[in-house]
């Protein structure tokens, strides 16, 4: 027992185009979303660090300090410092507000050379990091970073710190260190997250259904060709027509399309009338084989012999008409070989190829003359198709030259001229020659398919050459073959 494996089935054109263009969009809004919350953080952020700058002690770090770097603490907040290096206690003591400086931080302390942090009573302890002590020893002029703090309540959370450096009145490095609370800068944060992130997920909604609007508006076109398409290939009619509107990449399509269902027409009607020109064609020899065979089998049912020259007319009838059916159907499989991408090209001696078919064209004429004056010269193609070619215009003089009349055949830098004294073609029916199963009205009565011409005209345009017939000086008819070569081969 086999078992068929799962179908994949892979998401319409429609649904692709929308899921992309949302992802577009949701990724779009997501970074300018996390751009928006970055500088926002960023300015809060620079607005804590300047009112630290401001609450500890006058301008910024590095702007109007006094000569020996210490920052300039006045009043109270300079006893608080003075009280708290002295003392140096590391846990926070008294809630004693009435004790604490002026301003809007939350905690203030200490740290000396050695890292140990000297609380200042009232204001909470700041956990001290390395950072805190380079500053202290004078190694660095002051340091912004987050940390952990605790207030003189015992209430413990992330606060925003400010350390600068300044010097003891004894000339003692040390640090004091600001601190105010990240609650009014991540409550705000925090809030915006959750607006962005909304607004995130509505683009996204937004954006899907804009994506399938689009997908629908864009495709439509589409959806017309390939119904278009579909009646075609339902209908066979190769006459529908596409829309050509605009000159983007749908109207292209179309135009494209339209040309290639038009080429498709058109091979078709070349087709069907390749079928009833054959059918034609055709026609005319098994009428006569019937006819003649019908004659044969009723001499040979009645037991009424025919005339010895009777029966040997009847036959030579059934050879020539089985050798026009053979002929016919030669230059139909000639004519319905499909041109190939890349045609035999090989270098073929043409003079060679007209000594050959002037020797064929003296035994089908042999009341005629053939005179035949060729040079070297070596195309490029494929000698079967050229040889075909040639004897078929030979065959053509032939036919149309009068008894003891001259076929004259010349090769000259590359030009093959056939000249007959036959009656000529007259000027309205020289636009016709090459087209196939035409024949004039004064040469229907003699054998031939009119596919000869047509063949020629396909071999030499094969060899990138070109053929024509014209009114030969004097009567008759010239035709004249050019085909590019040389004259010694491999040059």
């Amino acid at each position: 027992m086999t078992t068929r494996a799962p179908v994949t089935r892979r998401l319409t054109l429609r649904a692709r185009m929308a899921l992309l263009t949302a992802a577009a969009v949701a990724l779009a809004v997501a970074a300018c979303a996390s751009a928006g919350w970055l500088l926002t953080r960023n300015q809060l952020y620079h607005e804590l660090d300047r009112r630290l700058g401001a609450v500890s002690g006058g301008p910024p770090p590095g702007q109007d300090r006094d000569r020996d770097g210490a920052p300039p603490f006045h009043g109270r907040m300079a006893w608080q410092v003075e009280t708290a290096l002295a003392a140096c206690t590391q846990d926070p003591t008294g809630t004693g507000s009435e004790n604490r400086p002026p301003g809007p931080y939350e905690i203030m302390q200490l740290v000396n050379a050695e890292g140990r942090r000297c609380t200042v009573p009232g204001t909470g302890a700041l956990q001290v990091t390395s950072e805190d002590v380079q500053v202290a020893r004078g190694e660095r002029d002051h340091v912004y970073h987050d940390g952990t703090g605790v207030t003189s309540s015992g209430t413990k959370g992330d606060v925003r710190i400010l350390t600068r450096s300044f010097r003891t009145a004894d000339g003692t490095p040390a640090a004091v260190s600001f601190a105010i609370s990240l609650d009014e800068v991540e409550g705000p944060l925090d809030n915006l997250a959750l607006l962005l992130t909304a607004v995130t997920a509505l683009g996204v909604l937004v954006s899907a259904a804009a994506g399938l609007m689009i997908a629908r508006a864009s495709l439509r076109p589409v959806d017309e060709l390939t119904g278009a398409v579909e009646h075609i290939a339902r209908t066979e009619d190769l006459g529908t027509r596409i829309p050509e509107e605009g000159t983007d990449e749908i109207a292209r399509l179309s135009r494209s399309f339209n040309s290639m269902t038009a080429a498709l027409a058109a091979s078709r009607e070349r087709q069907q009338q390749l079928i009833a020109d054959a059918g034609h064609e055709l026609r005319t020899p098994l009428t006569s084989l019937r006819t003649n065979i019908d004659l044969l089998l009723r001499s040979e049912a009645t037991g009424r012999d025919l005339p010895q020259a009777t029966r040997h007319n009847l036959l030579a009838s059934v050879k020539a008409q089985m050798q026009e059916l053979s002929s016919l159907v030669g230059d139909l499989l000639e004519l319905a070989r499909p041109a190939e991408a890349e045609p035999v090209r090989e270098t073929v001696a043409l003079h060679d190829v007209v000594a050959r078919a002037v020797e064929r064209a003296r035994l089908r004429g042999p009341g005629l003359t053939v005179e035949s004056d060729t040079q070297p010269w070596h195309v490029l193609g494929d000698p079967a198709s050229l040889e075909r070619a040639v004897v078929n215009l030979l065959d053509n003089a032939v036919k149309f030259s009068p008894p003891g009349g001259t076929v004259t055949v010349r090769l000259k830098a590359g030009e093959l001229t056939v000249r007959d004294h036959g009656p000529g073609i007259p000027a309205d029916d020289l636009p016709h020659v090459f087209e196939r199963f035409w024949r004039s009205p004064s040469a229907r009565s003699l054998p031939g398919s009119g596919l000869g011409l047509s063949i020629v005209a396909r071999v030499v345009a094969e060899c990138g050459g070109d053929v024509a017939l014209e009114p030969a000086p004097g009567g008759g008819t010239l035709a004249r073959v050019r085909l590019p070569g040389t004259a010694t081969p491999g040059d």
